[in-house]
């Protein structure tokens, strides 16, 4: 992965390129199929980042993951991430 790439968003979330690798390396094999497991990961990025989700937004990113309908290229993952 490109360094300024990893730069970038740790300048712009507060989160540490070697939290993301962490998370990046716990979401792999997780079944995202899994409502409760969703939720924990979404716990897990927004206490990361110090960005509170409400439980409105909550249900729509878990329902997005369910059905498949995450963005799946890097740049409207960057987006969803620096949104504040």
């Amino acid at each position: 992965m490109d360094r300024n790439f990893m730069d970038d968003i740790e300048k712009k979330t507060g989160v540490k390129k070697e939290d993301i690798f962490k998370l990046a390396d716990s979401v792999q094999g997780a079944n995202l199929h899994d409502e409760k497991t969703i939720r924990q990961l979404i716990s897990q990025v927004s206490r990361m980042a110090g960005v509170p989700v409400s439980k409105e937004k909550e249900d729509q990113i878990v329902k997005a993951i369910i059905n498949n309908n995450i963005p799946l290229d890097m740049t409207s993952i960057a987006k969803m991430f620096t949104k504040r």
